[in-house]
């Protein structure tokens, strides 16, 4: 009966182990993972804070594009610097 007793305890003891050290590697794949959704939501508000000036600038740069073009393609230069 001791000796069962005894088995059991070390049977435990074992799996007491590996518990802890799986709840260890838990813990830090959960902080890894909370330290990467930081990162992600500080790169997405950087995004979202300046989505209206970088759009804002895109429709100057296809603006300009098109100006250009004009130009190039035969159009007065005059009409340009009028608007």
């Amino acid at each position: 009966d001791i000796v069962e007793k005894s088995e059991q305890k070390a049977k435990a003891e074992v799996e007491l182990v590996a518990t802890k050290e799986a709840k260890e590697a838990a813990m830090l794949e959960l902080e890894q993972l909370s330290n990467y959704n930081a990162e992600l939501h500080q790169s997405c508000d950087f995004v979202i804070k300046n989505f209206e000036l970088r759009q804002t600038a895109r429709d100057e740069e296809v603006e300009a594009l098109r100006q250009a073009k004009a130009i190039l393609s035969g159009a007065k230069f005059e009409e340009f610097l009028q608007q």
